[in-house]
């Protein structure tokens, strides 16, 4: 609910501050005192549009803060989405400002005027001249006639957006999917003939890096022989050789190993190596052996890299890659192939969820349709209380497109005298004849719609007496579950508030401002009689004044 208001610099307003309570918060005050500039405020910080003709006379800016309690407020994902600290509190300050845009902040963030107005409309109606209710929304109808219904109806819509989600997802999938397949058989020949290049190619990892090996050593083979024969015509074949004069030392030295076990051990060291010498040398005459050159064999293993290397530079830059790019490639033409018996698969699940949608909605229209008479007899009831005795709803219920909320278009109207058509909510002329009929409206579902505070203004237009009477007690019992605040010129409505306020005019040579006090018991009966009495109050007035209060 709204606890606070502030107002600076709004048109005849310099400094307005404003504390609202629970429950029905009555503001009065004479012909011209403010009273409407006050909503017309209220209602720019809720969100409609800026007028900087409001800006008070020599000032650059006017400023209008609200402040409310958030607790039973639904907001925390708006203002999540939009970035708002969710500061208790709830600060909404609107600025409008001469030569450039307004600006609109929500706990000290600036937001889009379009934000603001989707999060107010959680917090506050206004009905009468400057009307932001959601009641005037024909988008909404449909959920207020839905909660209306009750468990009945919100089972029905429960099963109505669960089938229409099924259905649009697997649409959703089914386009997809038949999108994908438009040239697949293009897609199918290509991944086909992928598959089976690298395949036909039968990859290997590794195998580039040991044929540029292979075709290195095949290369340089020449050069190899060459010194491979030197190295073991040195060691082991010339009559000169390292093996056999190492060999003559070998025996010399086993010679005199005996003499001391140092002289044992080196020998055996020197043993150790010669024999080691003896087996490198069957090594090097092993690889000198083994090299041979053959140009076609050559020519085989550099087509073979270059073939390696062009399929890398299609599928990959390695032979890895490669590898995945076919594994890739087979999947995917697994999948086309599959795709026929997907495709019937989505489109009988598509089915379904359309036959099973189609009966919900259809239900959900059967009872829509007869909740919408009891909601209408049912309003009918509190106009006529309400002095519009000609006065009745109508609930259009329209086929629409099918959507989450079934397939019905559901609209609000109303028509306030006997033979005149009915008219949708919003085209209801008279502030005073639509407050009242939302009067009505929200004596059914007030209790519904979940807005905490509910601001009337000219609901008592072209009413006194008795029905005046009957609008002040349903303000009442609405005001037991909501915070009412209400704009009255009479006292038959003022004298049954909770919390009672006085807007004033004061003026000087300079200036005209409006101001707003809460009223005291004492100050009360005066205000009252003032509205019983007119200009002169007398104490007859005051006396009726007690007796309204004590009633």
């Amino acid at each position: 609910m709204i606890t606070h208001i502030s107002i600076k610099d709004f048109a005849i307003i310099k400094d307005l501050e404003l504390d609202l309570h629970p429950g029905l918060n009555i503001i009065t005050g004479e012909t011209g005192a403010g009273k409407s500039i006050v909503i017309e405020a209220v209602s720019m910080a809720l969100g409609s549009r800026a007028d900087t003709d409001f800006i008070r006379t020599g000032a650059d800016k006017a400023c209008i803060t609200l402040t409310a309690d958030p607790e039973g407020l639904d907001v925390s994902a708006e203002l999540e989405e939009a970035g708002v600290p969710a500061d208790e509190p709830l600060v909404i300050r609107r600025e409008i400002s001469a030569g450039r845009k307004s600006l609109c902040r929500v706990n000290g963030t600036i937001v889009p005027l379009s934000f603001l107005g989707r999060l107010c409309r959680h917090l506050a109606d206004i009905h009468g001249q400057y009307d932001t209710q959601t009641l005037l929304n024909p988008d909404g109808h449909v959920d207020v006639l839905d909660l209306y219904g009750g468990s009945d109806l919100g089972n029905v819509v429960g099963m109505v957006r669960g089938f229409y989600t099924d259905m649009t997802r697997t649409a959703s999938a089914l386009t997809s999917l038949r999108n994908r397949l438009a040239d697949s058989e293009r897609q199918k020949d290509l991944a086909r003939y992928e598959v089976q290049e690298i395949d036909a190619a039968g990859v290997q990892p590794g195998e580039d890096e040991t044929l540029e090996e292979e075709i290195r050593l095949m290369q340089n083979s020449e050069n190899i022989y060459q010194t491979l024969s030197q190295i073991y015509d040195a060691v082991y074949d010339s009559d000169d050789s390292a093996s056999g004069r190492l060999g003559s030392c070998l025996s010399a030295l086993e010679g005199i190993s005996s003499f001391s076990k140092d002289l044992g051990d080196a020998a055996q060291q020197f043993s150790d190596a010669y024999y080691a010498l003896d087996d490198l040398g069957r090594d090097l005459r092993r690889l000198r052996d083994s090299i041979s050159f053959s140009p076609e064999e050559l020519e085989e293993k550099t087509e073979r890299l270059d073939l390696l290397e062009k399929l890398k530079r299609k599928y990959g830059g390695s032979l890895e890659a490669i590898l995945a790019y076919r594994d890739k490639a087979a999947q995917e033409l697994q999948t086309i192939e599959n795709a026929d018996a997907e495709l019937e698969d989505l489109e009988s699940k598509l089915k379904l969820y359309k036959e099973q949608y189609e009966t919900a909605a259809a239900r959900l229209s059967v009872l829509r349709k007869r909740t919408a008479k009891t909601l209408e007899e049912e309003v009918d009831r509190e106009l006529a209380d309400l002095n519009f005795a000609d006065a009745a709803l109508s609930v259009s219920i329209e086929d629409a497109p099918a959507s989450e909320k079934g397939s019905d278009r559901v609209e609000f109207l109303i028509r306030t005298n006997k033979g005149e058509a009915f008219k949708p909510l919003a085209k209801i002329a008279s502030g005073g004849e639509l407050s009242r009929i939302m009067l009505a409206m929200k004596r059914i579902i007030g209790d519904l719609d979940e807005i905490p505070t509910m601001i009337f203004d000219e609901i008592d237009a072209g009413i006194s007496g008795a029905t005046a009477g009957v609008v002040g007690e349903k303000l009442r019992s609405i005001a037991e579950d909501h915070q009412i605040v209400c704009i009255t010129h009479l006292p038959q409505i003022a004298a049954l508030g909770d919390h009672h306020f006085r807007i004033q005019k004061t003026s000087d040579e300079i200036s005209t401002q409006t101001t707003v006090v809460p009223l005291s018991e004492a100050e009360r009966v005066e205000e009252l009689a003032r509205l019983l009495s007119g200009t002169v109050v007398t104490e007859s007035a005051r006396q009726q004044a007690r007796e309204l209060l004590k009633h």
